[in-house]
């Protein structure tokens, strides 16, 4: 069922996962998990994706989070780039490519970024002062090396919760906005979940509330991992020609 819960309305339903927050995480495990099993999908705000997803400028880059993270990241590329028809008739990425940029005296480090990733395929090219000039005019005199990501793309975040979202609908996630977590007990082998539209139970709890994630912890007696939010900026240049 697809729930538009209203603050002081009492439901009590009994769902196999209960996930806490319906951001790009939430709503992509609901998504997954519709077609095996009951979820309810609960939402603080009145809408899902209101913070940090709904904020969200993404890159699919295969260099973050270095070699650790690049297999996951470069298998989800096909899946971000041609969908299911099921799930999106577009893809949800467009060329970008990323610039690399070491300063004077930064040689070893470009080399030793593009030794970290000479064997997992990932496509990496060393760019020297003139090259870095030529994808970006007026760049300072002191930037001299650095490396080319050509196959870095745009995530279409908006697009791709979009359609986790309709896709967990279309599988019978129940979403219930308006709904912040106020209590959480494991009794009898269930979850009961107090929220502000409501008590529910469930088998399983996942807490996917990104910043408030904490918080949630506390009121399921676990420990907290001391989790803090950071501002992210991303400041656009103007070029001239433009890019």
């Amino acid at each position: 069922r697809w729930l538009s819960c209203a603050k002081g309305t009492l439901i009590v339903t009994r769902y196999d996962v209960a996930i806490i927050g319906s951001g790009i995480a939430g709503a992509s495990l609901a998504s997954e998990l519709a077609e095996r099993c009951s979820v309810l999908l609960l939402e603080a705000e009145a809408q899902p994706g209101y913070h940090s997803t709904g904020r969200s400028a993404a890159f699919w880059s295969e260099t973050y989070g270095g070699p650790d993270i690049q297999p996951l990241t470069s298998a989800s590329g096909p899946f971000l780039a041609n969908p299911p028809s099921e799930f999106s008739e577009r893809s949800f990425l467009s060329a970008r490519g990323a610039l690399h940029i070491a300063q004077t005296g930064g040689e070893a480090l470009v080399e030793a970024m593009f030794a970290e990733f000479l064997a997992s395929g990932v496509s990496l090219d060393r760019v020297d002062r003139n090259e870095i000039n030529q994808r970006l005019r007026g760049s300072h005199i002191d930037w001299t090396c650095g490396l080319w990501e050509p196959d870095c793309c745009d995530i279409d975040v908006a697009g791709l919760h979009g359609a986790y979202l309709a896709h967990a609908r279309k599988n019978g996630v129940a979403l219930c906005c308006n709904a912040a977590v106020r209590g959480l007990q494991y009794r009898g082998g269930h979850w009961s979940i107090e929220t502000a539209s409501g008590n529910f139970e469930a088998a399983l709890v996942v807490n996917a509330a990104g910043a408030w994630a904490d918080e949630i912890a506390g009121l399921a007696g676990l420990r907290t991992l001391g989790l803090q939010p950071y501002r992210r900026t991303v400041v656009q240049l103007a070029v001239d020609p433009p890019a």
